[in-house]
């Protein structure tokens, strides 16, 4: 089980930290300017984890679910694509951070279909 590191100094909490130069990982101290080299605990295997949000292929709509029950998301009557009916939460969602722009999602209050506005041009 991993354990907190302290600042031999200052007694705040220690972070991980990247030394891109020497290529080595550190813990570093936000208060002040101590850092050790991050060595792992006795008996255990050294982990590494590497979460890239920038590799999704192409633009879709993020995990929806009870989206027709948030009363915080506004509601549209635009036509729904699939089942055509005229209620719909809308909320808008960036895939792509680099390449593209926020896009708004409709999600249908009936069949819970996810949906692009028709009449947007989309690349």
């Amino acid at each position: 089980m991993p354990s907190l590191r302290f600042c031999g100094e200052c007694n705040n909490l220690l972070y991980p930290k990247s030394d891109n130069n020497a290529k080595i990982l550190l813990y570093q101290c936000r208060n002040c300017q101590y850092a050790e080299n991050a060595q792992p605990d006795p008996g255990m295997a050294p982990c590494v984890y590497k979460n890239d949000l920038l590799t999704i292929a192409r633009e879709q709509a993020g995990e929806t679910k009870d989206l027709e029950t948030d009363p915080t998301l506004q509601r549209s009557n635009i036509e729904c694509p699939k089942c055509s009916h005229h209620e719909a939460v809308f909320y808008q969602d960036q895939a792509r951070r680099i390449t593209t722009n926020m896009t708004l999602f409709y999600y249908c209050t009936n069949c819970k279909y996810s949906f692009r506005d028709p009449k947007v041009k989309h690349r």
